[in-house]
C-alpha cells in the first residue's frame, strides 16, 4: 500500500513472461478512481471529470500515433511531460496531489511501448471505475 492506504501501482507480475498484474485493471484500478473522486469532492470539487478527461484523451492520442517501439521511443519526452501538466493543474487546484501522483506514478513506470500499452489500458480502467463513482457521488447530493 502506498499513497494513504492506495494499492501501489504496478504493471508487471512478471515482466519477464509479460504477465501483468492481475489486480491492475480491478482491484488497484479501483481503488484509485475511489479515492481521487472522493477527496476530489472534499477539496472543493477538484478532479472533475472533465479535468481527468484531458488527461485520458492526452493519453490515447499518444496511444493513436504510436505503433511501435521507435515511434514510441519519439514520443515518450511529450509523455513524461504529463507530469509537468499534472503539476500546473494541481497548481490551479483543478486536480488534487493524489491525481497528480496517479499521472506521476503511472508514468515512472512507462519505460517501452508495453508498458505504455498496460498503463493506456490501466488509465482506461480506472476511467471506467471513476465514471461510476462520478455518477455515485452526483446521485447521493441530490438525495
Amino acid at each position: 500500500m502506498s499513497n494513504g492506504g492506495l494499492p501501489k501501482i504496478v504493471f508487471w507480475a512478471d515482466e519477464k513472461t509479460e504477465m501483468i498484474n492481475p489486480d491492475l485493471f480491478s482491484t488497484v484500478a479501483e481503488a484509485w478512481a475511489k479515492k481521487i473522486k472522493e477527496v476530489g469532492k472534499i477539496t472543493k470539487d477538484k478532479n472533475k471529470i472533465s479535468q481527468i478527461r484531458k488527461f485520458y484523451d492526452e493519453v490515447l492520442l499518444f496511444s493513436d500515433r504510436v505503433k511501435n517501439e521507435d515511434q514510441f521511443k519519439k514520443m515518450l519526452p511529450y509523455l513524461k511531460m504529463l507530469n509537468a501538466k499534472a503539476a500546473y493543474a494541481d497548481g490551479r487546484n483543478h486536480i488534487t496531489k493524489e491525481f497528480k501522483d496517479f499521472i506521476q506514478d503511472c508514468v515512472s513506470l512507462v519505460n517501452t511501448k508495453k508498458d505504455f500499452d498496460i498503463f493506456v489500458k490501466f488509465f482506461e480502467a480506472f476511467m471506467g471505475f471513476y465514471r461510476y463513482y462520478d455518477e455515485l457521488f452526483d446521485r447521493r447530493m441530490r438525495r
